[in-house]
């Protein structure tokens, strides 16, 4: 499908139902597995996902994605799943995706160094969600996403020596937050 073709997205709640389910056909997978990367669970990456395609239809954006579809999705995948980690409270549960991996991991490894990079994980997903709006969208970007600076500097409509600049004011205060956690993990 050619992103010429797409209209803006005002008008989407009045296109009919098959244009829409083609855009989801088209990047729904993406959707998914950039909410689910973030969030790091199968669950709430369907909630981010059902989110985002329910913003379309309702047309809530006043965003005109028709250039760039796939980019719009992503920004909106991006900033749907920092709310959902914002918004969270901390819950005891833990995502079945999660338990799986942790026991197919502690066939090889102790149970310990399972707890301990399953903690760490859940950390760097609370201090992401914690870094300004750019901040955060900015590093997913980078990091989840793999988007190179020059990239991520025309998806957000900035330079390059922004992005770079705004990067390196998250790494460092995420190796501050992180770095206490390791600071008592290492102590004991």
């Amino acid at each position: 499908m050619q992103a010429a073709a797409l209209k803006p997205l005002q008008l989407v709640k009045n296109q009919p139902a098959s244009e829409l389910e083609t855009l989801f056909q088209a990047h729904h997978g993406r959707v998914f597995r950039t909410a689910q990367r973030i969030t790091g669970s199968a669950a709430d990456a369907e909630d981010v996902l059902q989110t985002v395609f329910l913003r379309l239809v309702k047309g809530q954006d006043d965003y005109d994605w028709s250039q760039n579809p796939e980019a719009y999705l992503s920004r909106a995948a991006i900033n749907a799943s920092l709310d959902l980690l914002r918004s969270r409270t901390r819950s005891k549960s833990v995502a079945l995706d999660e338990s799986e991996l942790d026991s197919i991991a502690s066939t090889y490894r102790s149970p310990e160094a399972v707890h301990a990079d399953s903690e760490l994980r859940e950390l760097v997903r609370q201090a992401v969600a914690r870094l300004g709006k750019t901040a955060g969208e900015m590093f997913v970007l980078r990091y989840y996403e793999g988007f190179d600076n020059k990239e991520i500097a025309a998806l957000m409509k900035t330079s390059p020596m922004v992005v770079g600049v705004v990067l390196h004011r998250a790494r460092t205060k995420l190796k501050k937050e992180i770095g206490h956690y390791l600071e008592k993990h290492h102590e004991r």
